[in-house]
């Protein structure tokens, strides 16, 4: 049986933006020529693609690295590079994206298909092309490619089921579910059989369908990581209704009131109080000889907790009480669906997009007698964009500079002429 894994952590480099073209017309018949440096492609993105096929997150145990690949510089000519294919990346439907450093959530793969962008190639930076103008009708000024965006991102997978079977090892979920619906899991009489989720369709005479799933075992102390602990329990968050099963054999040495008690606490410790999701109580192994008696303590048990929801009787083995019980769950599902407040969510709001830091904030850092380093988004963003090869780039760059009131801060710190001056990875010398 293939390992389950339901939570890792990868990186994800975006593709570069193609560098801009310095170029110039040098045809026989075009005596005035011009600039003729195309712009660079842009770099390829990284796309998650939510998969219904996929049930784990084990393509990306071994494999944690992905990189798509870079846009094409410009050419000469006017010709512009070939942007880069993204790189789409399969994850499986109810899998959570979300920043491993802040734990912002980027996204949530809750369809078939749902693609969401979580590195964002850059853009190609523009040739020579763009920047003639009247007073410089040959200038020798491009631009660099935008850097792609890297991300370490946490990938967390919450099954999707509308019915979710809870309640200790060995209490016969594996075995309903294989009843119910055409599911074939791992059964047998010792606990932890289920160390995976295991999903089904049930499909009822009426033509109502759901699916069902049943989860890892709990045992006491899961919420706070004990056993198979939150592995377990941040599958029953995605759930519309629980099906609490508690075993009625007689013969396994358990006190049935003691185990619903242990199991709601588990349930209500999480980080989400799931004691808030609609409930059913179902005893099963009612074949068994003196369950009867065991059913009758358990309902009074119950009586005395002020719990006064119906119990279900059944017989996985017998097929005793299964109708009326999937009935059950059906309508629970139905209610939940409607009283469930619809959200439209935008296409910006569902998928993480890269956006531009347009703060034109810096910092002027003095580190040594002469020597200053200048920091801030905006500004660093400037200087890794420009072509510094040609010196009209450099004049540019420096105009821009001074705009921005860089020039200034530096004075205003104590730079002179000749102090060594660093933003991002260039250095130059100041001039007054």
């Amino acid at each position: 049986m293939p390992t389950f894994v339901d939570q890792t952590k990868i990186e994800v480099q975006a593709g570069k933006g193609g560098d801009g073209m310095v170029a110039f017309r040098h045809e026989k018949y075009v005596p005035n020529g011009g600039p003729a440096g195309g712009d660079g492609g842009r770099g390829g993105s990284i796309i998650f693609v939510a998969d219904s096929g996929l049930r784990t997150l084990m393509d990306f145990r071994y494999r944690r690295k992905f990189k798509a690949d870079n846009g094409e510089n410009g050419r000469i000519k006017s010709q512009y590079g070939r942007g880069a294919k993204d790189l789409y990346l399969k994850v499986p439907v109810g899998t959570v994206v979300s920043d491993f450093f802040t734990g912002e959530v980027i996204g949530d793969m809750t369809k078939k298909g749902q693609e969401l962008v979580v590195a964002k190639g850059g853009r190609g930076g523009r040739g020579n092309i763009h920047f003639a103008t009247s007073v410089n009708t040959a200038p020798e000024i491009a631009e660099n490619g935008e850097p792609g965006e890297f991300r370490t991102l946490k990938l967390e997978l919450k099954v999707l089921a509308d019915v979710g079977l809870v309640g200790f090892p060995s209490v016969g979920k594996s075995t309903l579910l294989s009843v119910v619906t055409k599911a074939k899991p791992k059964i047998a009489a010792y606990e932890f059989t289920t160390l995976t989720p295991n999903l089904g369709m049930v499909v009822l005479n009426d033509g109502r369908d759901f699916s069902m799933a049943d989860l890892p075992g709990l045992i006491e102390g899961a919420s706070q990581g004990v056993g198979l602990g939150i592995q377990f329990l941040r599958h029953v968050e995605r759930t519309k209704v629980i099906l609490h099963l508690v075993s009625m054999d007689p013969n396994n040495g358990r006190d049935a009131v003691e185990d619903y008690k242990i199991i709601r606490k588990e349930l209500s410790n999480y980080t989400a109080d799931l004691t808030k999701k609609r409930e059913i109580i179902v005893a099963s192994q009612m074949d068994i000889p003196g369950s009867e008696e065991k059913f009758t303590e358990f309902k009074q048990g119950l009586e005395d907790l002020q719990v006064d929801e119906p119990i279900f009787k059944i017989s996985s083995v017998t097929h005793q009480g299964l109708e009326p019980l999937m009935n059950k769950a059906a309508d629970l599902v139905a209610e939940v669906e409607a009283s469930q407040e619809v959200e439209e969510v935008t296409t910006e709001e569902k998928n993480y997009m890269f956006k531009a830091d347009t703060n034109d904030s810096f910092k002027v850092e003095r580190i040594g007698e002469h020597e200053f380093v200048v920091t801030g988004a905006k500004i660093e963003r400037l200087v890794q964009r420009t072509n510094i090869e040609h010196q009209d780039g450099i004049m540019l760059l420096a105009r821009k500079l001074k705009n921005m009131g860089v020039d200034d801060a530096l004075r205003a710190k104590g730079a002179v002429d000749g102090d060594d001056v660093t933003i991002g990875d260039i250095s130059f010398e100041f001039v007054q």
